[in-house]
């Protein structure tokens, strides 16, 4: 049985070469595959926080307004009605202001569902009263009832309450969406990150053969591919926060178009966004380094 032990790779003359140089051939796919992974969880983080601001924003605005709709009444004015509904509702206690809409008003929030050509001019079009509270705890929507019909108004008062709750349903499941994408990516770029460890602990086993022999630890070992992803993490995770920022610029921009993009989440860039594009190279080369060293862990526990 001959005594055979593992070349131990030589550093060239006039320096030091890494134990675990890269290797462009193999590093490059990784990287790409990283670099999307970082993407798509900035995305998601970035989502998860606009869902946030963007259900926080319309529970603000269901919350601080309510509707007041005027029913035509034969033989009175719809908007003689609406204009001294609107004055009895600005006397009220809470109400910062009563806003009367015209006939024009009411069509255009018609329109998608009877088209531009208009409707008859006969037809009883009930007409709208924006109300804007200033404290929403002192309004009661039983008083302004009374108070349209004592004065022979025929309103309906709708405080958004029906429109609140599916907002805060939707908002919510929105926010947990994004959060569990953003979990799962974050999974698969660790399950990404193990695999490909474990086939470069197999393409170097000479020199973690010959380091063993010569007396180096598991964690030492462990340690020089932990270096060598957080590197590649790091550089990854630099090219994929930099395309989901420019993403996130082009949202941005063409999120002026408010009617186009009401229901999606906001992208801005407040300091809490900034901050998280900052950290996300910073986090991808420590997931990548972690799940590095915890793999080729396991690899040598099981080969020695």
């Amino acid at each position: 049985m001959s005594d055979e032990t593992p070349d131990i790779p030589q550093p060239p003359p006039g320096g030091n070469s890494p134990l675990l140089p890269p290797d462009s051939g193999r590093d490059r796919p990784l990287f790409a595959v990283a670099a999307i992974l970082v993407f798509l969880a900035c995305l998601a983080a970035l989502g998860a926080r606009g869902a946030w601001t963007s259900s926080e924003r319309w529970m603000s605005d269901l919350e601080g307004s309510l509707t007041v709709q005027v029913r035509p009444v034969d033989g009175r004015s719809a908007e003689d009605d609406a204009r001294l509904a609107a004055e009895l509702i600005q006397d009220l206690p809470g109400i910062a202001s009563a806003t009367p809409r015209d006939r024009a008003a009411s069509e255009a929030l018609l329109e998608p569902w009877f088209g531009t050509s208009g409707l008859p001019a006969d037809l009883p079009v009930p007409l709208l009263i924006d109300v804007q509270l200033a404290e929403p705890e002192l309004v009661d929507t039983a008083a302004i009832a009374s108070a349209l019909d004592n004065a022979g108004i025929m309103a309906d008062v709708d405080d958004h309450g029906r429109w609140a709750s599916a907002v805060a349903r939707a908002s919510q499941l929105a926010r947990l969406l994004a959060l569990g994408l953003l979990a799962l990516i974050l999974g698969a770029a660790a399950a990404v990150i193990a695999f490909a460890a474990r086939a470069s602990l197999a393409a170097r086993q000479d020199v973690a053969d010959a380091l063993h022999i010569v007396g180096a630890t598991d964690g030492y070992i462990a340690g020089l591919f932990e270096r060598r992803f957080f590197s590649l993490g790091l550089k990854a995770g630099l090219a994929g926060a930099g395309f989901a920022a420019l993403i996130a610029i082009l949202v941005a921009v063409g999120g002026s178009n408010a009617d186009a993009l009401y229901f999606l989440p906001e992208l801005i860039f407040a300091p809490f966004e900034i901050a998280a594009l900052l950290a996300a190279p910073l986090i991808a080369g420590l997931v990548a380094a972690l799940s590095a060293r915890l793999a080729v862990e396991e690899e040598l526990r099981k080969r020695w």
